[in-house]
């Protein structure tokens, strides 16, 4: 399979921050929206739309290479990602890996791979249910789905999982259901290599920080031994963050991966893990200066990118 570089690679991650498709008009002016967006609509959708197409053309311009694999969050529905693909920075070259999950909001993840280098061979959503029970009754909750993938690159099998766990929020209420959701993961990247030893990268909002005691467990096995690395807690610690909440700095956004790549014989080697807070993505405001220019503000319509930036691992590729 032949490449259009020489010797780099990149696999990113991106929340979006609720790219969904325009609200119709209200029949009453405070009927609510489908999006939960105020005033929602195709001049706005479009331009969201030419706002993050023209951050895959940044990067581009800075690391001299389209990403081979993009992880998205905060999608709703398959239409979005036809209409962000289309657009003239992704070249017709990039395919969808995306299903409709079972969150309240209609909220999903998806998977967009070059078609030129990566052939996938399966994909399925992980679906999670929780029971909620209350004083009168009891009800089933539900969460957005993992997205697991298993693709080729060079004929190398790579195992790819997108998520965006549940939230904190309400006094972290989520806590346990991220920590549920790790756990079977960690379960079944433990079967992966029990079965095949095959390379696993995991990427998405984790809605935990890198060097919290959840997400520590999770790089760790059954035994105990150092199975995933994450290039993202050395990124934390040196105040590089991708989100802000008030006046804290956060870095929920992360990638994993398996000691495979480290491994100077294999295809991909990392090179460098970055966080890509390209200037033009940044708020111009001084109060916010160094944070990301997002699309809303509360209901407020700002008009920008998101209020994430895009994470990047720039690997080195081998012929």
């Amino acid at each position: 399979m032949m490449l259009t570089t020489a010797d780099t690679e990149i696999v990113s991650f991106y929340n979006v921050e609720n790219l969904f498709t325009p609200d119709p008009p209200p029949k009453h002016k405070r009927d609510p929206t489908p999006s939960g967006l105020q005033n929602w609509d195709e001049r706005k959708y479009q331009n969201k739309l030419f706002k993050i197409s023209g951050v895959f053309h940044m990067i581009e311009e800075r690391e001299g290479v389209l990403p081979m694999l993009i992880g998205l969050s905060e999608i709703q529905g398959r239409k979005p990602l036809e209409d962000l693909i289309a657009l003239p920075a992704f070249k017709s070259k990039y395919g969808i890996l995306h299903y409709n999950s079972m969150d309240e909001r209609g909220v999903d993840v998806a998977l967009l791979y070059d078609k030129e280098k990566i052939e996938v061979i399966s994909s399925e959503p992980l679906s999670y249910f929780f029971t909620v029970k209350t004083a009168d009754f009891e009800y089933f909750d539900t969460t957005r789905d993992v997205l697991f993938c298993k693709i080729k690159y060079q004929n190398i099998m790579l195992n790819v999982f997108v998520l965006h766990l549940p939230s904190k929020r309400e006094k972290d209420v989520n806590k346990s259901r991220r920590q549920y959701i790790l756990n079977d993961l960690k379960q079944k990247i433990e079967e992966i290599s029990e079965v095949s030893n095959a390379p696993v990268v995991i990427m998405g909002d984790f809605n935990e920080n890198p060097d919290e005691e959840m997400i520590a467990d999770f790089t760790y096995d059954k035994d105990y031994e150092k199975s995933l690395i994450n290039p993202f807690l050395h990124l934390y610690q040196n105040e590089k963050f991708s989100t802000f909440h008030y006046k804290s700095g956060l870095l929920f956004d992360q990638m994993m991966l398996t000691r495979h790549f480290l491994d100077e014989n294999f295809p991909l080697t990392v090179k460098d893990a970055k966080v890509f807070n390209h200037e033009k993505l940044q708020n111009w405001h001084q109060k916010f200066s160094g944070r990301p220019f997002r699309t809303y503000s509360g209901t407020r319509y700002l008009g920008g990118y998101s209020d994430h930036f895009p994470i990047l691992i720039t690997f080195n590729a081998k012929m």
